[in-house]
């Protein structure tokens, strides 16, 4: 037997030298993909910002680790058992040291298997929590960025990034983790356990290490780049869906279901293939794995016994059937970590490659963010003014140029010109969901920016065109979970602006659902409970653009009523393209092409005859054709 003394001892120094190499060669490797692809993250900076979410859980972890090695006690001390059994049983033994030896066996196996249900019970505690942080922290993440950071990223994008992605990180905290640090300890105990029985079979296991290793590597390389494309897929085909589940009366309207399901069918081909390519890479690494774990078996056959049978030292060390046995149960117990890391690394690139997606949202820097010395504004009056403010969305194409007025607290103020003038706009600017390149915007003398963004918003009402309703009740949407509000106060505010003539019909009144996006009421009976709900808030400044657009006359007439209600509460800013619904405005001013052209109320706008003119004249030619034709 002597001579395969050098080749073992050449396949030890060989393992020992390529796990070295292949730990320098990872973090090489991990600096050539930070650099050539920038939007990737290093393995090592994902880490560490998972361990992050992990630090404040570090004492179930370590209750976690504690309880786990008496599983690993079991992994190591079974083999020697077995093998001491098998040696009784060969020698014959008395019985009640067998039936002592079976017993410790049974106990060892008692104990790893109510150690085994603590781990489990208390790691998925530990996980939930710890995805419930992330998961928070995410959507209020998202919250906080600007209304153009939001524009840029797709609906389904960030949906998919708070929900399929978290879900993928779960599994790393409630079983990778642990998995693997276990798996490690177990192979680490394994060795040490061989090396007492037999360190010359030891250094044969050794000989399989380069090859594993080189395996993983290659696993690596192609299974991260794999799960990339397979989390591309599936945020592109939520993105997808997200949009066209939304637009799908649009769709059926114009008849373009095939060419839809055509643009579906392609992008659900391409997660397919990316799938495909995951699972194919993980197929191919798993019997690789499984082929050096027979092929250890079969050395072990032959040259332990060989020794056993030829009755053979190896370098003083005899081998009998217990050592065999032993021997073979602990290559299973080296080779099955060995295995479930494979599957376990496989949940882990899956995991990575969702937490490189979710922190490149956090790594989003809102735009529109508190200054340092922000002040909480208590109370409005309502002064509004802009000082020579230039604005645009892309740079250097400016919507808004030197633009300057002033609106005095209870003023009812109109903004009107054709469509792109930047009307909008300023409404916008003025609630800070943007921020101006060039000049001041101020409230109350205070300039915008030097107020809190939270304090700022809740004096401020906004009725928009496009309402949006909550899925809930018609309560909960006027009342957007704010407490503290009675029905009495509820039912004041809808009757204030005609909204309970409508309310008062629904079978269930306040508490009739509400469903996604408001579909079931009428976009008149929308409009109206966004008056409800800006009302009950008592805002110091409210937002009116283009809300009388798009309904029909007997609901325009209770909308005109409720709005000269309204113009006794507080400023109030109108965007209208129906110049019939703001001539009992206090000013009005005229838009062209980002810059005031024209400003004053009704009556002097019409005498000067300037663009405002021509636009009233425009509309109520048009109203008085439309009333003959109709005659």
């Amino acid at each position: 037997m002597r001579e395969f003394y050098p080749l073992l001892i050449l396949g030890a120094i060989i393992g020992v030298l390529s796990i070295v190499f292949v730990i320098a060669y990872l973090s090489i490797k991990d600096r050539k993909e930070a650099i050539g692809f920038e939007r990737y993250m290093k393995d090592s900076e994902i880490t560490k910002r998972l361990l992050a979410y992990a630090k404040p859980h570090i004492k179930s972890f370590i209750i976690v680790l504690l309880v786990m090695l008496f599983s690993i006690a079991y992994d190591i001390v079974l083999p020697l058992l077995v093998g001491n059994i098998e040696e009784m049983i060969k020698n014959d033994f008395p019985m009640a040291r067998l039936f002592s030896m079976v017993a410790v066996y049974g106990a060892i196996l008692i104990v790893s298997l109510i150690c085994s249900y603590i781990q489990a019970i208390v790691l998925q505690k530990t996980g939930q929590r710890i995805i419930s942080k992330i998961r928070e922290d995410l959507f209020t993440h998202i919250e906080s960025l600007s209304h153009a950071q939001l524009t840029e990223h797709p609906v389904g994008k960030l949906v998919t990034r708070v929900t399929n992605d978290t879900n993928a990180i779960s599994m790393m905290f409630t079983n990778i983790i642990v998995t693997l640090v276990k798996n490690c300890f177990v192979i680490i105990g394994v060795l040490a356990a061989m090396l007492c029985l037999n360190y010359l079979l030891t250094l044969m296991v050794l000989c399989f290490v380069p090859f594993i290793v080189l395996f993983t590597v290659i696993f690596r390389k192609f299974s991260r780049k794999a799960y990339r494309k397979v989390k591309d897929g599936t945020t592109d085909i939520n993105t997808f869906l997200s949009e066209n589940l939304s637009g799908m009366k649009i769709i059926q309207i114009f008849n373009r279901e095939a060419h839809k399901k055509a643009e579906f069918d392609k992008k659900n081909d391409s997660l397919g293939k990316a799938k495909r390519s995951q699972i194919f890479v993980f197929g191919i690494f798993r019997p690789l794995v499984y082929m050096l774990y027979i092929s250890s078996v079969l050395c072990l056959l032959y040259l332990g016994g060989r020794g056993y049978i030829k009755d053979v030292e190896f370098l003083g060390q005899s081998i009998n059937s217990g050592v065999l046995v032993s021997f073979y149960l602990y290559i299973s117990k080296f080779f099955n970590p060995i295995q479930s890391l494979a599957e376990q690394f496989n949940w882990l690139q899956s995991a990575f490659a969702s937490a490189e997606k979710i922190f490149t949202i956090f790594d989003i820097t809102p735009d529109v963010v508190d200054e340092p010395d922000a002040i909480e504004l208590e109370s409005v009056e309502g002064n509004i003014e802009f000082r020579d403010v230039w604005f645009s969305y892309v740079p250097d194409e400016w919507v808004l140029r030197g633009v300057s007025f002033k609106v005095k607290a209870k003023e009812t103020v109109a903004f009107v010109g054709s469509t792109g003038s930047g009307k909008t706009t300023i409404l916008s600017l003025i609630c800070r969901n943007y921020d101006i390149q060039k000049g001041q915007i101020l409230i109350d003398g205070i300039d915008i920016k030097k107020i809190k963004i939270s304090s700022l918003r809740k004096h401020f009402g906004q009725m928009l065109q496009d309402v949006f309703l909550f899925s809930g009740t018609v309560r909960s949407n006027i009342l957007l979970r704010s407490e503290g509000i009675s029905d009495d106060e509820v039912m004041e505010a809808c009757r204030y602006v005609n909204a309970d003539k409508f309310i008062s019909k629904l079978a269930d009144g306040l508490d009739e659902e509400v469903r996604e996006r408001g579909n079931n009421f009428s976009a008149g009976q929308r409009q109206l409970l966004s008056f409800a709900r800006t009302i009950i808030h008592k805002p110091a400044v409210m937002i009116l653009d283009e809300a009388t657009a798009n309904i029909d006359t007997e609901t325009e007439l209770l909308i005109q009523d409720s709005l000269e209600k309204m113009m006794n509460i507080g400023t109030m800013l109108i965007v209208a393209h129906r110049l019939s619904t703001i001539q009992h405005a206090d000013n009005i001013i005229v838009l062209s092409h980002g810059q005031i052209v024209e400003e004053g109320n009704h009556n002097e706008l019409l005498k000067a005859k300037g663009r405002y003119h021509g636009l009233y004249m425009m509309q109520y030619e048009k109203a008085a054709r439309n009333v003959s034709e109709g005659a």
